[in-house]
């Protein structure tokens, strides 16, 4: 740097270098002395471990996302969507949306998808679903919707009697109060995600509303025994439970439940905070107590759930179960599932629904029992996972399953499209076949109009 006090002298000019007192040529390249006064000349300068020719490094600019690859999946539209227009165009004329005249329950369902898949409900237009005489309502996405929105909605929606709100993060104590003043007609509530109501919220809630015949809630972190208790003390014509993804799930939730026995019809206690939270006599008791009158089970994701849950508490004590559910229940065995099934024929109804996907223990024994069991009322079928059922095996699902609407058969390495072609055939109501991870079934797959096949690897371009 030149000395502050003294300008540089004119190029062309001569000066003598303060290092080795030789004269030089002054140029634009003359470096100052470090410590001045003085100046280097070339030779000198370059001596020092500066080099006065070298040019100043360029700035690297950044390259645009766009440069560096192309996403085909995520590639902005150039078009909008025809669902994006409808709903700008109901968002933009919301006041007049009567003038169109009565919209039936079908399309306004549809449009309340249509807004969840944009997340665009918000305050301003979830009104479109608002109506003094709605006795259902159901908001599939309400991340937009504030704690005094969801006051409104209970305000503007005072005869409801089945709401139904999922991803209703911003859902509170103060809305819960709300509510209990303005829904007094509420007979089932289905939440995903309240994570932000406490216990006494809840409390309050169930004391309000001792008509409620279904609690369903997915991921709330808060609610413990005590809820539990008040809600089955307030609540004593419960039918239907849902506490799935519930961090506070012990055996001694399972003691509150008891009571609801000849009542309960429809009980889920899956994916709890910790895979051990339930043990197995806690289980086998409760499932002893309520099973009679049960027709949905979903116990997936326990520990606790072993083949002695499946001879002690399921089969002596569920006649009516249609739906069950034990996915991700790793202690359960193909031999004891297959003689579960094989001994528990013609003691109940056949399952309409089994999941019993992420047992990767299970296999040919399992799937043939059930299927013997339950093969011809079998509507939906998941098997996911099932890594060693053999290609016999699973041929016994088009034949012995005819009813078949849904199919998961992902990551059962002999699922191939000769397995696909025979269930299009045999299978005249399936509607959607998951074949995620079946390395098997190629591009050349059989399709069919209406069905639904998810998870076909394409060959690379």
């Amino acid at each position: 740097m030149w000395k502050s006090d003294l300008p540089k002298p004119p190029v062309g000019s001569f000066e003598n270098c303060v290092k080795c007192e030789n004269q030089f040529t002054v140029t634009k390249y003359t470096m100052a002395a470090n410590p001045p006064p003085g100046y280097l000349c070339h030779r000198c300068a370059k001596a020092s471990g500066s080099d006065p020719f070298k040019k100043p490094a360029a700035l690297k600019k950044r390259k645009p996302a766009g440069e560096k690859r192309n996403v085909t999946h995520f590639e902005e539209r150039r078009l909008p969507s025809l669902a994006s227009v409808c709903i700008e165009v109901i968002s933009k004329h919301i006041d007049d949306v009567e003038a169109l005249g009565d919209i039936s329950t079908m399309n306004v369902d549809e449009i309340s998808k249509a807004l969840a898949k944009n997340r665009s409900l918000n305050a301003e237009n979830a009104t479109l679903f608002y109506n003094i005489e709605n006795e259902r309502l159901t908001l599939y996405d309400v991340t937009n919707l504030t704690p005094p929105a969801l006051c409104a909605l209970g305000s503007l929606n005072p005869g409801l009697r089945n709401l139904r709100l999922d991803f209703c993060g911003h859902m509170n104590d103060t809305v819960m109060s709300a509510w209990t003043a303005s829904l007094p007609n509420l007979k089932k509530v289905e939440l995903l995600g309240p994570f932000l109501v406490r216990a006494p919220g809840w409390q309050t809630f169930f004391r309000a509303h001792p008509d409620l015949e279904g609690f369903l809630i997915t991921q709330s972190p808060r609610f413990d025994i005590e809820c539990m208790r008040v809600l089955v003390e307030s609540c004593p014509n419960l039918r239907e439970l849902r506490l799935k993804e519930v961090g506070q799930l012990s055996d001694g939730f399972l003691a509150e439940i008891k009571p609801l026995a000849g009542k309960l019809t429809y009980l889920d206690l899956s994916y709890p905070g910790r895979p051990d939270a339930l043990s197995e006599s806690a289980l086998i008791d409760v499932l002893t107590h309520v099973g009679s009158s049960l027709e949905h089970l979903d116990l997936s994701s326990h520990t606790g759930v072993t083949d002695g849950v499946l001879f002690r508490g399921i089969k002596p004590n569920m006649p009516s179960l249609t739906s069950l559910m034990l996915a991700n229940c790793t202690e359960l065995t193909d031999a004891g599932i297959a003689e579960f099934f094989e001994a528990w024929q013609g003691r109940s109804k056949r399952l309409s629904v089994a999941d019993l996907s992420r047992n990767a223990g299970l296999g040919d024994a399992a799937l043939t029992a059930l299927l013997a069991h339950s093969g011809d009322e079998l509507e939906e079928l998941n098997i996911n996972g099932w890594k060693d059922v053999t290609e016999d095996a699973l041929k016994g699902i088009s034949h012995k399953a005819p009813k078949l609407r849904k199919l998961d058969v992902g990551f059962c390495r002999t699922v191939d499209n000769f397995f696909v072609k025979d269930l299009l055939a045999r299978c005249d109501n399936i509607k959607e076949i998951k074949v995620w991870g079946c390395q098997r079934v190629t591009e050349d797959c059989p399709r069919k109009r209406g069905v639904s096949i998810q998870g076909i690897e394409l060959a690379p371009a």
